[in-house]
């Protein structure tokens, strides 16, 4: 980590949480992510290398602590950055537009399952959907969410069982559906979401969403 040089606490400061990605890694700890795998999945463009480098580095700045069972953990220090993240958060929804370069279907569907899902929307029997995100590569472009006893899980390889659901979504339109920009029916209507399976379950996979708050996007 290379320093400014300044005793600036601005300079200090930014030298620890102003490193690529590691605001990303702080807020997902704020957000009650512990082992790395849960890292992991709220940035998965930051390669699993950089992640270890920088909570090695969140580690020896005071931030974080990993616990004896893998588990990492914000310090006092760390817990104190929330009104930093807060803040961006509020500056980027006021000033800054989501493009199609912030459109990673597999990060949409991470932040579905974790944050947004309404969970008394959710059947009570298993039901398997299936997402297929034609524009992405190979690995970014087909995942599963497991609807459960009321609980919802993001499966990044074939949980097993024949799906009920099968959506196929154009990257954009999928993540402006989820944050509440672009409506269900004029998506199928045009062509960038499709959908196959019952009527009964077609219907109801849009009302799963509760759709992130416009200040509070990734919670």
């Amino acid at each position: 980590m290379r320093s400014y040089r300044e005793y600036c606490p601005i300079a200090r400061a930014s030298e620890i949480v102003a490193e690529r990605w590691t605001p990303l890694v702080i807020r997902n700890l704020l957000h009650g992510c512990h082992t790395f795998t849960e890292i992991a999945r709220g940035v998965p463009a930051m390669s699993r290398s950089l992640l270890i480098k920088r909570l090695k580095e969140l580690e020896r700045s005071g931030v974080v602590i990993k616990a004896a069972d893998g588990t990492y953990q914000l310090t006092a220090a760390g817990a104190d950055l929330a009104g930093v993240i807060d803040a961006l958060e509020v500056w980027g929804v006021r000033w800054l537009e989501v493009t199609t370069e912030h459109t990673d279907p597999g990060f949409v569907l991470w932040a579905w399952a974790r944050y947004h899902v309404d969970r008394e929307k959710l059947p009570d029997h298993r039901v398997l959907v299936e997402f297929t995100f034609p524009e992405e590569p190979p690995t970014n472009r087909r995942y599963w969410l497991l609807a459960e006893r009321r609980s919802a899980e993001l499966c990044y390889s074939h949980p097993g069982g024949e799906p009920d659901v099968f959506v196929i979504a154009r990257s954009e339109a999928f993540t402006r559906w989820h944050l509440g920009t672009l409506d269900w029916r004029r998506a199928l209507a045009d062509g960038s979401i499709s959908v196959s399976g019952t009527a009964k379950l077609t219907r109801a996979i849009p009302t799963w969403n509760r759709h992130p708050d416009p200040v509070a996007t990734t919670r």
